[in-house]
């Protein structure tokens, strides 16, 4: 299974991204999916998941502002970031669903939010 995430950079407070997240070798229709992040000397957290039939699922610190969504057919779950904070400084990764053991975690993609 790989995962791979991207679309992070470098962007004003206030401003937005929107990560991808491409899946391969696994039957990414089966599955839930999430993003989490990691920010420096923090453990890594849940940011949002959808199931595989689109119900979604936020943390309250990006609830209405982070909208998950995805395409089955494209094998692909993407993140948009909106209404971006300097406390939202972070490598953003996908994986499976909080309380499924996850695949292995790939190298993420770092966002940094500029005040």
């Amino acid at each position: 299974v790989q995962l791979q995430a991207s679309g992070g950079g470098l962007v004003q407070a206030g401003g937005s991204l929107r990560l991808s997240c491409a899946a391969s070798g696994m039957v990414f229709s089966a599955y839930d999916m999430g993003w989490y992040r990691q920010s420096p000397g923090k453990q890594r957290e849940w940011v949002a998941s959808i199931s595989h039939s689109g119900d979604t699922n936020y943390a309250d610190s990006v609830k209405g502002r982070f909208p998950i969504s995805r395409d089955n057919a494209k094998r692909t779950v993407w993140l948009q970031m909106n209404s971006l904070k300097p406390e939202d400084t972070a490598v953003y990764y996908c994986n499976r669903a909080p309380g499924i053991l996850p695949f292995n975690w790939g190298q993420g993609t770092l966002v940094t939010v500029s005040s």
